[in-house]
């Protein structure tokens, strides 16, 4: 039986004690049919295919532990888009979510929360950027947008089915460093205003491996 330890709380490397300090951040676009998972210049789609309802939850846990291992400084999750909460499979992705937080927590792993919108400022300075749009097309021309993002501004092609979770994740993980203070580019403060809405990690309790 795995009993949990306490002790005193872990705390993130501040900007000024980081000298030289490179941290490794890793975005996480979750989704159960391709998560998009990124560093400062890679980004892959993990695609579980067929797979379904536990076969698929292990799979995706499995890719995305082969990328978030324990020299990760930070990683930054996306949160919950809470007016498509009553999608198909809503809980089965919030499940998603919680496997993977208590993946990062049991491993004293530093983990933030952003949600498609701090995301979507982020890269394009809009919560909505294609607002004037008609309706249907918004959520296409914002994606497409993101993407552009991805490739032009951080030089990570974001190519096949999964390119724009690869590029959701590009983004999440520029935020994290920027918020570290070891931006890969530098943006305006209409984009970075994004970063005061996140939830960032504070303390991190210790829990046993």
């Amino acid at each position: 039986m795995t009993a949990l330890l306490q002790s005193a709380p872990v705390t993130l490397p501040s900007v000024q004690e980081k000298g030289e300090w490179q941290p490794r951040v890793i975005g996480l676009d979750l989704s159960l049919t391709s998560t998009g998972i990124a560093g400062a210049n890679w980004a892959l789609a993990a695609r579980p295919g067929n797979r379904r309802s536990h076969e698929r939850m292990a799979w995706l846990l499995s890719a995305i532990g082969r990328c978030v291992m324990d020299d990760v400084d930070l990683v930054v999750v996306e949160g919950a888009a809470y007016a498509q909460g009553s999608q198909a499979g809503h809980h089965e992705l919030a499940g998603l979510w919680w496997l993977v937080t208590q993946y990062l927590w049991r491993r004293r792993i530093p983990y933030a929360v952003a949600n498609p919108h701090h995301r979507t400022i982020y890269a394009t300075g809009r919560a909505n950027p294609a607002q004037h749009l008609p309706r249907k097309e918004r959520a296409r021309v914002a994606k497409g947008m993101v993407r552009s993002v991805a490739v032009e501004r951080y030089g990570v092609e974001c190519e096949g089915p999964g390119r724009y979770d690869q590029a959701d994740a590009t983004v999440l993980a520029a935020m994290g460093l920027d918020w570290l203070g070891c931006p890969t580019v530098t943006v305006p403060d209409t984009h970075r205003r994004a970063l005061e809405a996140v939830r960032w990690p504070d303390l991190i309790p210790a829990a046993a491996n």
